[in-house]
Parts: C-alpha cells; structure tokens; sequence
C-alpha cells in the first residue's frame, strides 16, 4: 500500500474529435500541490485515452505517470494494426484478446517505472495509478490500477465502473465503513495497488457495450476526493461536456482543492452511418 504526497500536467486541450468519439480535458494543479503529476492521453486515432495520477517524493509521480501514459501508448499503437486483435469488421462481441493487450501495456509500464526506480535514489519508490479506455466497434475496453476511476453516464443515470484499489474502498466493500465516512477517512489517500510500485502489477480488465449518447469521465481522485457524484452528475447533465469540465474543476479548487484535478469526458457518437452501422 502506498500514501500519495502529491501529483503534474496543467492546461486543457480543444475538443478532439476521432469519428466515433469526441473528447475534452482538463488538468489542474489545484489549490495545495506546488507541481501537477497527473498525466493524460487523448488519441482520437486509436481512440484511446488514459488518465494516471502519479506519486513518489521529488519529481517520482510526474516521472511515473508520464512514463505509464507514453508506454501504454506506444504498446498499444504497435498493437493497433493486427487483424488478430483488432479484426477489420468490429464484433459485438467482446475481443478478449484486446482486454490482455491492455494488460500486457500496463505490465510493461509497471516493469519500467520500477527499474527507473531502482536505478535513481530520486525516483525510488515511484508508481502511478492507471485508467485506460480503449473504443473498438460498439464497445469501450477498459484496464484499471489505482483509484483514478470511469463513470458512465446514459439516460441521465451516472455509474462508476471501475472499482477503487484503495484501503478505504476494501473497508467499504467489507462493511467495517460506509461510503460517507470514506469521504472523510485519514487513509482516504492510500491505495493498494499501483502501476510501477512493483515490478509486475495486475490490472482489472473489462469491456461493456456502448450506446450513441454515452458519456464516459475518466478522472484522478483529484476530482473524486473534492466533489460529490451528484455534482459530477449534476455538471455532465446541465452542461455541454466542455462546460462541465470546467464545471468540476471549478468545484474541486472551491471545496479545496487539496491535490492535482485530471479529467477527460468522452461522448461516444456512433460509427459512420448510424444506428444502420451499429445494428451492423
């Protein structure tokens, strides 16, 4: 288990738009944190995006999520063209296949992280959380280390879909606290699992499929820690998602703002031609 001091990647981009998928970012430093060590990716290519909230002393978290964030990129860049993982007409079936691909991405990055570690007393003892979600045909692949989380939200009802690797979430899921007293816990910021911690990390994999008009928020506890699901989704549902983003990370810095805040909202569209395509 591993306490997180702090976390890095300021700004926000434009939204992005890669045929079925549109997506907006944000990432704040916050109000406490003197350097952001959140990192993000949106590739509308591969429409594959990526949050991961990094820790460890000195610049170990910044290291770390940015290291997590390029190497599960190019993992699964390389992997993207094989007909055997990503056949040419999408099935609407899952592909378990590319639930390990993503796996396998985030194990390299777990190895990788930890060897630069152990070869730099600066980095020594860094890790990352990670939330990837991958699009292929008419559904969303999703590997999970960590507490940065996916919610869907469809017909107004917002879901969480990852489940936190966390102390308080454990006490929660055993009964010993409930969801309200976790908000509140002083071991709220320890988390059970991480990428790069340790040299070999198992990453929970799962796909579900997807509607056109689902959005998808992917986050860092940044987001979490400071503001409530009703107001996550209170914001995606009055708002347009760009407005919500700003929305939240308005919300986060006003109740504190106590660390770094990352989130990417995505719409899933549907494939050219419509519901025709999709029943297809």
């Amino acid at each position: 288990m591993r306490s997180r001091p702090g976390k890095r990647r300021c700004g926000s981009v434009r939204p992005r738009v890669g045929g079925m998928v549109s997506s907006w970012a944000r990432s704040n430093v916050g109000r406490r944190r003197e350097k952001n060590e959140d990192s993000y990716l949106a590739d509308p290519s591969l429409m594959l995006y990526l949050v991961a909230d990094g820790m460890g002393g000195h610049a170990g978290g910044e290291t770390a999520s940015r290291m997590a964030v390029d190497i599960v990129h190019r993992s699964v860049a390389a992997r993207r063209t094989d007909v055997g993982l990503f056949p040419a007409s999408a099935s609407r079936t899952e592909q378990p296949a590319i639930l390990v691909a993503l796996g396998e991405a985030i194990r390299e990055a777990s190895q990788a992280i930890f060897e630069a570690s152990s070869l730099n007393l600066e980095l020594a003892g860094m890790g990352t959380t990670a939330t990837v979600a991958l699009f292929f045909g008419p559904r969303i692949y999703v590997a999970h280390v960590g507490d940065s989380r996916l919610y869907r939200m469809r017909a107004g009802r917002l879901e969480q879909l990852t489940e936190d690797h966390s102390l308080v979430a454990e006490q929660v899921k055993a009964g010993f606290i409930t969801a309200e007293e976790a908000q509140f816990s002083r071991f709220r910021n320890i988390i059970t699992r991480s990428v790069g911690f340790e040299s070999n990390v198992a990453a929970d994999t799962f796909s579900v499929a997807v509607r056109p008009g689902d959005l998808f928020l992917l986050c860092s506890d940044g987001l979490t820690g400071m503001v409530s699901d009703e107001e996550i989704g209170n914001a995606l549902r009055r708002k347009g998602p760009a407005k919500a983003c700003d929305e939240l990370v308005e919300i986060a810095n006003r109740h504190g703002g106590e660390d770094n805040i990352t989130l990417i909202v995505l719409r899933f569209k549907g494939p050219p031609g419509g519901a025709r395509a999709a029943r297809g």
